[in-house]
């Protein structure tokens, strides 16, 4: 019970009487109803916000993880890596601190003559020990192997092939598969096509459909016999221990290049595409922040009417000496508690399906017999979270601040209620 408005701020009194309007019923003035409305509709909106925020940082984590497993973190070109030049080119390279891998790479296009159907590809030539240095690809080999890749003369005749393209050929491990390249040797009469028959020596998968689906892989020299580029290549692809360090680092390996070198990074390759993904990210979680600002909107339509159900008591209490911080802070409470408790549950929820995320997409399949993610159209062939939990407790931050912001009008608006006009009519 006050005595004479000196009660501690937040005292027992005051947070009883809070949960106690929030737990009446209807028939005792209160607004149980509107409240758990409120409360409902900021836990969906939290847990929106999280699950989506989560898929998003999963689907750019899996994507610049495969990418940058798949390519390179820098890229060196120019007259540095053409005939002599690589390979002191590549030793220097190696020596800058935070480089793990140089890799020498000729790149074309050609077309894939199979059983089945004939398409293009790209075949990148990278040297056996590269390729077996390059996790991604060594370690998702889904049929045949390594053994025979990279032997026998100018590399051998072993090629690896992407196990979409391999399937969309009709071909598999230890079938011949013919490739003409358009850009060949040089005779009298210009460049002439070159046709040549290879034994697929295995099948990998890195999880995008754009690679799985395009790339076959050759050894180093075979490839700069076939595209007739002998001595040279079109690259060096360097990895780093840490692909964001790329921009920081990209100076020191252009020193160690040298003067002709060329040295991109990939943050500048494929720009627009990571632009693009960063802004979807940033719209879309503002966009889903605004459903917790209305969602924690709903907490006013259910105070004023509280505050008008409980007129009397109110004016009983301010009659009895309770201040109008006390009245304030007795509403605010009330409807902070709808947020906080709202918030709560939404992070719950919101973390459970983001980390459960593949059997609910299993589940959701086996009912409706539909797939819910297709590779073909998001390049993953899987649904994609990652929980940042700094992420999570900024959502935190954002839903209470918004429960207290909305709070307060009818919070403020009861404590400056006139005991006498209140009771004038009682």
């Amino acid at each position: 019970m006050p005595n004479g408005g000196h009660a501690p701020p937040f005292g027992a009194w005051e947070r009883m009487l809070a949960g106690r309007y929030l737990r009446a019923k209807r028939s005792q003035g209160g607004v149980a109803l509107i409240s758990l409305i409120s409360f409902i509709g900021i836990m969906l909106a939290v847990a929106v916000l999280i699950i989506v925020m989560s898929v998003m940082n999963g689907f750019r984590e899996e994507l610049l993880g495969r990418i940058l497993g798949f390519q390179g973190h820098v890229f060196v070109a120019g007259p540095v890596v053409d005939g002599p030049a690589l390979g002191p080119t590549v030793k220097r390279i190696l020596k800058v601190p935070g480089v793990v891998q140089a890799v020498p790479v000729v790149q074309g296009q050609v077309l894939a003559m199979g059983p089945d159907q004939i398409t293009g590809a790209i075949v990148r030539g990278v040297s056996a020990s590269d390729v077996a240095a390059t996790k991604i690809i060594a370690s998702n080999i889904t049929h045949g192997s390594l053994k025979n890749y990279g032997k026998g003369d100018y590399g051998g005749d072993d090629i690896l092939v992407g196990d979409r393209l391999a399937e969309q050929l009709g071909v598999k491990a230890g079938d011949t598969l013919t490739l003409v390249s358009p850009a060949g040797g040089a005779t009298a009469f210009g460049t002439a096509p070159v046709q040549k028959a290879f034994t697929i020596g295995g099948t990998f998968t890195v999880g995008m459909s754009q690679y799985d689906q395009a790339y076959i892989y050759m050894p180093l020299q075979q490839a700069q016999l076939f595209f007739g580029r002998e001595g040279s290549v079109d690259e060096i692809e360097i990895k780093l221990t840490n692909p964001d360090d790329a921009p920081r680092i990209k100076p020191a390996i252009a020193r160690a290049a040298g003067p002709m070198a060329l040295v991109t990074d990939w943050t500048q390759r494929d720009t627009s595409f990571w632009g693009a993904l960063k802004v979807e990210r940033n719209v879309m979680g503002l966009i889903l922040s605004l459903l917790v600002v209305i969602a924690a909107m709903n907490i006013i339509s259910g105070l004023i009417m509280l505050v008008k159900n409980k007129g009397r008591d109110i004016a009983i209490l301010r009659t009895m000496g309770a201040g109008q911080g006390s009245i304030l802070r007795i509403f605010f409470m009330a409807g902070a508690t709808i947020g906080a408790l709202g918030t709560l549950a939404g992070v719950l929820a919101g973390v459970l399906f983001s980390v459960y995320i593949d059997e609910i997409q299993s589940v959701v399949e086996w009912v409706t017999g539909q797939t819910v993610f297709s590779s073909d159209v998001y390049f993953l062939s899987r649904l994609p979270a990652r929980v940042d939990w700094r992420e999570v407790a900024a959502i935190v931050v954002f839903s209470l601040l918004m429960s207290c912001v909305w709070t307060l009008p009818p919070a403020w608006r009861a404590s400056r209620l006139d005991p006498v006009e209140a009771l004038r009519y009682e």
